[in-house]
């Protein structure tokens, strides 16, 4: 591990060397680029470097302890010792998390899409429920979202998508995608029975333009007349867009603004995160034996989390994690629920690395 971190610090030193070349600002790629991966090590090396001087004060207080005669030196460094060796360990097992390998994709902004499954009306209201946690929730990172498109049915909202920016954005929401169930009584349910209704989140990292680019010559657009409740004509022009990816048959429409280059833009920047998502889960699957273990991702089928109302209880079934504090979750407190899956997940790669 030592020698690997001493490589760290190493290259961290010839990040910094690059950066202090003024002309380095003349290639704002190759600075960026720089910038981000010195960043990325800066907290490892912060922590090495702790750990080096609390390791050089073990060695002295054992030194002391050794050779020194005078009582009350040797009180003060025994004391020294005892907290160096309760700090020690927690250090190492910090280096040991910063030195696994770290997700690409981590980094990136997302575009969410949430979607009414089983239970009707009431999967409707849920969507609105979990959009409101999850912006609560971006609000308390000090990130930033923006709507793009929303579907709203008799009650509720059937379909929602909206993208989120920040620091690490995808590293806190990777692990929402899936198969959300909700147990509770319907507001129209006179009798008081339970009902379970599902709806699924899908968490798509943003492409960069070097990193993805969608070919247009791949790309079917129509154009059609937007329309509303009961049939009727939202407008008299052609505003609404369809854009078909014809390799892979993947569709999106949108008719949300009145401009027709607003709907476009829109449809094709859902399509591009949509494939460049399913690219990135292809890749996922090949790394499958190495992920064992490791909390699902981005699998829309999978079951990941029952909301329990009449219990007050949130069961995250991946993990076996279930809290009793169900009211403050679904108002945005979730760092709780987020923090066990990313605990989860590292302490799965550790297992990896050991065995």
């Amino acid at each position: 591990m030592f020698n690997k971190l001493d490589e760290v610090v190493n290259r961290y030193e010839e990040l910094t060397e690059k950066l202090a070349d003024p002309s380095i600002y003349d290639r704002q790629s190759e600075f960026r680029k720089i910038s981000e991966e010195r960043a990325n090590l800066e907290e490892l090396v912060e922590v090495y470097k702790v750990y080096k001087d609390k390791k050089n004060d073990l060695e002295e207080a054992k030194s002391i302890l050794k050779n020194e005669k005078d009582e009350e030196l040797r009180d003060m460094a025994k004391e020294e010792l005892n907290e160096l060796q309760v700090e020690m360990p927690v250090l190492e097992d910090r280096l040991k998390i910063l030195l696994l390998p770290k997700d690409p994709l981590d980094e990136k902004d997302v575009m969410i899409e949430i979607r009414a499954g089983a239970g009707g009306d009431e999967a409707s209201i849920f969507v609105g429920d979990v959009y409101r946690m999850y912006q609560n929730y971006i609000k308390q990172l000090g990130y930033k979202s923006e709507l793009i498109s929303i579907s709203e049915g008799d009650e509720g909202i059937k379909e929602i998508i909206f993208n989120v920016t920040g620091d690490k954005v995808y590293s806190r929401f990777k692990y929402e995608s899936g198969v959300h169930r909700v147990q509770r009584v319907p507001k129209t349910e006179s009798q008081g029975r339970v009902h379970t209704s599902t709806i699924t989140v899908a968490i798509m990292p943003e492409a960069d333009d070097v990193e993805f680019e969608l070919d247009m010559n791949d790309v079917r657009v129509d154009v059609y007349r937007s329309g509303g409740c009961g049939g009727q004509s939202v407008n008299t022009t052609d505003s609404a867009v369809r854009v078909t990816h014809i390799p892979t048959g993947t569709v999106v429409a949108i008719q949300d603004e009145k401009s027709q280059i607003k709907n476009k833009d829109k449809a094709l920047k859902i399509l591009r995160n949509r494939i460049y998502d399913k690219m990135v889960h292809e890749a996922q699957a090949e790394e499958a034996a190495l992920r064992l273990g490791m909390v699902g991702r981005g699998d829309r089928s999978e079951r990941i989390r029952t909301y329990n109302f009449p219990q007050g209880r949130l069961t995250d079934h991946r993990i076996g994690l279930t809290l009793y504090s169900l009211d403050k979750i679904i108002e945005g407190d979730m760092a709780a629920v987020v923090e066990a899956l990313m605990a989860h997940n590292q302490a799965a790669l550790l297992k990896g690395q050991e065995d």
